[in-house]
């Protein structure tokens, strides 16, 4: 189920608005892992060709959706697991930006929802527009808390499938940790493109 907060979640189809929101917080979740081989560590699982396809969409969809922002990804924090680490690059492959805006943070791997706040406190001073890159369960306890609007869960009972990305507004507000202050303006997921 595609969640917006808005008529249309296709930013493609979006008109470019001058008043659209200062401050940006966006989530993710890596694409599909490998599971098959068994004598791989959970931290080095890679992604598959499924994963790499969804991560590749999802960096165009995000693209198309940067367009009509005001401002461009300014950081980003992602896993330094090997599937997060692939889903960025493909990300950032797609977005076009440079990957020196990306920061590898460990503190990620594993996370609760109370440790990816601090990092999001600690990496959100001075950004219009942070992206975080994860796992779950955190990231969809980070999206409930966060989020003034909760979104339904798919019928796996998860917010985040693999891939999927929420964008949560802050309009002129910078970017904060406490609870339910976000509008969630988009939950997309890759089999909804």
């Amino acid at each position: 189920m595609k969640y917006t907060a808005t008529k249309n979640s296709n930013p493609i189809n979006r008109s470019h608005n001058k008043a659209m929101p200062k401050y940006q917080l966006i989530i993710m979740r890596h694409a599909k892992s490998d599971w098959s081989e068994d004598n791989r560590s959970d931290f080095d699982r890679p992604l598959t060709s499924r994963g790499m396809k969804a991560a590749r969409q999802m960096g165009k969809w995000l693209k198309q959706f940067l367009k009509h922002e005001q401002y461009p990804i300014d950081r980003i924090i992602c896993s330094p697991a090997l599937r997060a680490k692939q889903t960025c690059h493909l990300v950032v492959s797609a977005l076009n930006i440079p990957e020196n805006i990306v920061n590898f943070e460990p503190g990620i791997y594993g996370a609760s929802c109370d440790n990816l706040i601090a990092l999001i406190e600690r990496y959100s001073k001075g950004v219009h527009s942070l992206l975080i890159i994860g796992h779950n369960p955190g990231l969809d306890q980070l999206l409930c808390y966060l989020s003034q609007n909760p979104p339904p869960a798919n019928n796996c009972a998860k917010l985040l499938t693999t891939a999927a990305l929420a964008v949560l507004d802050y309009g002129s507000s910078v970017i904060s940790v406490n609870a339910h202050e976000a509008q969630l303006r988009y939950l997309i997921r890759p089999r909804e493109l």
